[in-house]
């Protein structure tokens, strides 16, 4: 049986956030699951009930340095050390078109998605630093692959995203002497609030596809952009 890992999520309160949550304590894992309002995370507060010890839950507004300052220390006061690191937290703003753009918005947007995983890998690297093959995980999407991109759509998002590729890239520049993996995976068209009805996976299968992807890598991650199964996705 394997041992289990210390885990931190962001965005741990509902969509995949919550269902990597979910597997991970289902595999026996310790989770620190960050979310901006723990009181109203019903369904995080019934798996802290469900997996006594293994859950806990902490405020985190990602887009806030002083609460992801607070949060690395509340993380440190709990674990000696951090296995994995999964920068999940991750806002689309609907409705942008060309010609009515709001700056407000795009600041926004790159502070939750781009500037976040980047400040937070940077508090908890001395966690990580003393882990079991730690790795940082963030979730990226095709959306910000500038190869694939065939129309003007979600432009703060897709703009997010792609910085957060080049972000996984320095990440893993500066991470991987330290031996920390850095990784960054689309975890596709996923039917969250997110998302939207019409996805074709389910958060289920998304995060499982995930996590099998991640036991499977012999190599902890030196920045790579890819699929949820693994496979290279073009920048």
């Amino acid at each position: 049986m394997k041992e289990p890992r210390t885990v931190v999520v962001t965005g741990a309160n509902r969509g995949l956030g919550l269902e990597f949550t979910r597997q991970l304590l289902a595999r026996g894992d310790r989770v620190v699951a960050g979310c901006r309002q723990p009181g109203h995370a019903d369904a995080l507060t019934q798996l802290a009930a469900a997996h006594p010890g293994h859950l806990h839950v902490a405020p985190l507004d990602v887009a806030d340095e002083r609460s992801r300052q607070a949060f690395a220390a509340e993380v440190e006061a709990l674990h000696p050390s951090l296995d994995l690191l999964v920068n999940n937290a991750g806002v689309l703003p609907p409705g942008e078109r060309f010609g009515a753009l709001d700056p407000r918005v795009l600041e926004h947007t790159l502070q939750v998605n781009t500037i976040a995983p980047l400040m937070l890998a940077q508090a908890l690297a001395p966690l990580l630093a003393r882990g079991r093959r730690p790795r940082i995980f963030n979730l990226s999407s095709r959306l910000g692959s500038m190869a694939l991109t065939q129309s003007f759509q979600t432009p703060s998002y897709n703009i997010s995203k792609a910085a957060l590729n080049m972000t996984t890239v320095l990440m893993a520049r500066a991470l991987n002497p330290m031996g920390i993996g850095v990784l960054a995976a689309s975890p596709g068209w996923v039917r969250t609030d997110m998302g939207g009805d019409k996805a074709p996976v389910t958060a289920a299968e998304s995060v499982r596809d995930m996590l099998e992807m991640l036991d499977r890598r012999a190599e902890p991650g030196a920045g790579e952009f890819v699929d949820r199964d693994g496979g290279p996705l073009p920048w």
